[in-house]
Protein backbone atom coordinates (compact mmCIF):
# COMPACT_ATOMS: atom_id res chain seq x y z
CA UNK A 1 0.00 0.00 0.00
CA UNK A 2 2.83 2.39 0.76
CA UNK A 3 4.19 2.05 -2.77
CA UNK A 4 0.83 3.05 -4.23
CA UNK A 5 0.72 6.19 -2.10
CA UNK A 6 4.20 7.26 -3.23
CA UNK A 7 3.29 6.71 -6.87
CA UNK A 8 -0.27 8.04 -6.71
CA UNK A 9 0.49 11.27 -4.82
CA UNK A 10 2.90 12.71 -7.41
CA UNK A 11 0.57 11.66 -10.21
CA UNK A 12 -2.41 13.33 -8.51
CA UNK A 13 -0.33 16.47 -7.96
CA UNK A 14 0.74 16.47 -11.60
CA UNK A 15 -2.85 16.10 -12.76
CA UNK A 16 -4.04 18.91 -10.48
CA UNK A 17 -1.29 21.24 -11.70
CA UNK A 18 -1.95 20.34 -15.35
CA UNK A 19 -5.68 21.03 -15.00
CA UNK A 20 -5.05 24.37 -13.31
CA UNK A 21 -2.38 25.52 -15.76
CA UNK A 22 -3.33 28.06 -18.45
CA UNK A 23 -3.27 27.08 -22.12
CA UNK A 24 0.25 27.11 -23.49
CA UNK A 25 1.80 26.55 -20.05
CA UNK A 26 4.72 24.19 -19.55
CA UNK A 27 3.67 20.52 -19.33
CA UNK A 28 3.94 18.59 -16.07
CA UNK A 29 5.66 15.21 -15.94
CA UNK A 30 4.10 12.21 -14.22
CA UNK A 31 6.62 12.65 -11.40
CA UNK A 32 5.10 16.07 -10.64
CA UNK A 33 8.04 18.12 -11.89
CA UNK A 34 7.41 20.88 -14.40
CA UNK A 35 8.97 20.02 -17.75
CA UNK A 36 11.54 22.52 -19.02
CA UNK A 37 10.16 25.41 -21.06
CA UNK A 38 11.03 25.18 -24.75
CA UNK A 39 13.43 27.84 -26.06
CA UNK A 40 12.19 31.12 -27.51
CA UNK A 41 11.24 30.87 -31.17
CA UNK A 42 13.86 32.28 -33.48
CA UNK A 43 12.37 34.83 -35.84
CA UNK A 44 13.55 32.95 -38.94
CA UNK A 45 11.69 29.82 -37.78
CA UNK A 46 8.33 31.60 -37.62
CA UNK A 47 6.06 32.26 -40.57
CA UNK A 48 3.95 35.34 -39.76
CA UNK A 49 0.62 35.82 -41.55
CA UNK A 50 -2.13 38.45 -41.48
CA UNK A 51 -5.37 38.89 -43.36
CA UNK A 52 -8.98 39.99 -43.14
CA UNK A 53 -11.14 38.08 -40.67
CA UNK A 54 -14.48 38.66 -42.39
CA UNK A 55 -15.63 41.10 -39.68
CA UNK A 56 -15.47 44.89 -40.10
CA UNK A 57 -12.27 46.53 -38.87
CA UNK A 58 -10.78 43.20 -37.73
CA UNK A 59 -7.86 41.10 -38.86
CA UNK A 60 -6.68 37.61 -38.07
CA UNK A 61 -2.98 37.06 -37.54
CA UNK A 62 -0.98 33.88 -36.99
CA UNK A 63 2.47 32.52 -36.50
CA UNK A 64 3.52 29.07 -37.65
CA UNK A 65 6.52 27.29 -36.16
CA UNK A 66 8.39 25.87 -39.16
CA UNK A 67 11.00 24.32 -36.87
CA UNK A 68 11.38 20.70 -35.79
CA UNK A 69 10.91 21.45 -32.07
CA UNK A 70 8.45 23.34 -29.92
CA UNK A 71 9.37 26.90 -29.05
CA UNK A 72 7.74 29.82 -27.25
CA UNK A 73 6.56 33.26 -28.31
CA UNK A 74 5.17 36.04 -26.15
CA UNK A 75 1.56 35.25 -25.16
CA UNK A 76 0.47 38.54 -26.75
CA UNK A 77 1.39 39.29 -30.37
CA UNK A 78 3.06 42.60 -31.13
CA UNK A 79 0.95 44.51 -33.67
CA UNK A 80 2.09 48.00 -34.69
CA UNK A 81 0.23 50.25 -37.14
CA UNK A 82 2.35 52.30 -39.55
CA UNK A 83 4.33 54.94 -37.66
CA UNK A 84 1.80 55.26 -34.82
CA UNK A 85 3.06 55.05 -31.25
CA UNK A 86 2.73 51.75 -29.42
CA UNK A 87 1.29 48.35 -30.26
CA UNK A 88 -2.32 47.17 -30.08
CA UNK A 89 -3.34 46.55 -26.47
CA UNK A 90 -4.22 43.03 -25.31
CA UNK A 91 -7.77 42.03 -24.38
CA UNK A 92 -8.25 40.91 -21.74
CA UNK A 93 -5.56 43.06 -20.13
CA UNK A 94 -2.64 40.72 -19.50
CA UNK A 95 1.04 40.67 -18.69
CA UNK A 96 3.75 39.46 -21.02
CA UNK A 97 4.44 35.73 -20.73
CA UNK A 98 5.30 32.65 -22.72
CA UNK A 99 3.07 30.71 -25.12
CA UNK A 100 4.17 27.37 -26.58
CA UNK A 101 3.99 26.81 -30.33
CA UNK A 102 4.37 23.13 -31.26
CA UNK A 103 6.69 22.09 -34.06
CA UNK A 104 4.79 22.55 -37.32
CA UNK A 105 1.89 24.16 -35.43
CA UNK A 106 0.23 27.54 -35.70
CA UNK A 107 -1.32 29.94 -33.18
CA UNK A 108 -3.83 32.67 -33.94
CA UNK A 109 -4.94 36.08 -32.66
CA UNK A 110 -7.66 38.49 -33.71
CA UNK A 111 -7.02 42.24 -33.97
CA UNK A 112 -9.67 44.97 -33.91
CA UNK A 113 -8.19 48.04 -35.59
CA UNK A 114 -10.94 50.56 -34.88
CA UNK A 115 -13.02 50.95 -31.73
CA UNK A 116 -16.70 50.90 -32.80
CA UNK A 117 -17.36 53.93 -30.58
CA UNK A 118 -14.42 55.91 -32.01
CA UNK A 119 -15.06 59.52 -32.89
CA UNK A 120 -11.56 59.93 -34.31
CA UNK A 121 -9.37 57.74 -36.48
CA UNK A 122 -6.08 57.58 -38.29
CA UNK A 123 -5.40 55.84 -41.57
CA UNK A 124 -2.11 53.98 -42.06
CA UNK A 125 -0.69 52.19 -45.07
CA UNK A 126 0.76 49.17 -43.23
CA UNK A 127 0.97 47.14 -40.06
CA UNK A 128 3.74 45.03 -38.61
CA UNK A 129 3.15 41.77 -36.73
CA UNK A 130 5.67 39.91 -34.55
CA UNK A 131 5.39 36.83 -32.35
CA UNK A 132 7.75 38.36 -29.82
CA UNK A 133 8.53 42.02 -29.01
CA UNK A 134 12.23 41.29 -29.61
CA UNK A 135 11.50 40.34 -33.25
CA UNK A 136 11.37 42.84 -36.11
CA UNK A 137 8.23 41.14 -37.40
CA UNK A 138 6.69 41.11 -40.84
CA UNK A 139 5.09 44.17 -42.42
CA UNK A 140 1.86 43.91 -44.42
CA UNK A 141 0.63 46.64 -46.76
CA UNK A 142 -2.97 47.80 -46.44
CA UNK A 143 -3.92 46.41 -49.86
CA UNK A 144 -2.74 42.91 -48.90
CA UNK A 145 -5.10 43.09 -45.91
CA UNK A 146 -8.14 43.93 -48.04
CA UNK A 147 -8.07 47.66 -47.29
CA UNK A 148 -6.53 49.33 -50.37
CA UNK A 149 -7.48 52.82 -49.11
CA UNK A 150 -5.59 52.26 -45.84
CA UNK A 151 -6.11 50.66 -42.45
CA UNK A 152 -8.45 52.65 -40.23
CA UNK A 153 -7.06 52.74 -36.68
CA UNK A 154 -8.17 54.07 -33.31
CA UNK A 155 -7.48 52.31 -29.99
CA UNK A 156 -6.57 48.95 -31.59
CA UNK A 157 -6.72 45.78 -29.48
CA UNK A 158 -5.48 42.23 -29.94
CA UNK A 159 -6.31 38.93 -28.32
CA UNK A 160 -3.69 36.65 -26.87
CA UNK A 161 -2.62 33.71 -29.02
CA UNK A 162 -5.15 30.89 -29.38
CA UNK A 163 -4.97 27.38 -30.86
CA UNK A 164 -7.54 28.20 -33.56
CA UNK A 165 -8.72 31.20 -35.52
CA UNK A 166 -12.28 30.59 -34.31
CA UNK A 167 -11.13 30.74 -30.67
CA UNK A 168 -9.29 34.02 -31.35
CA UNK A 169 -12.38 35.49 -33.04
CA UNK A 170 -14.57 34.41 -30.11
CA UNK A 171 -12.15 35.95 -27.61
CA UNK A 172 -12.18 39.25 -29.49
CA UNK A 173 -15.97 39.25 -29.56
CA UNK A 174 -16.13 38.42 -25.84
CA UNK A 175 -13.62 41.00 -24.61
CA UNK A 176 -13.76 43.79 -27.18
CA UNK A 177 -17.21 43.38 -28.69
Amino acid sequence: MRIRIEVAAPLALAMAVALAAPAGAAPVSSAGAVAPTPPKCLENVLKVSAGPSGQPETLRISVTNRGRHSCVVDRVPTVVFGDLDGPALPVPDTESGLYRVPAGGSVYAAVRTLDPAATELRVVDRLTVAGDPAHRGRTFGAASLGTPDGIRVWEPVTTRWHRSGAAADAALERYAG
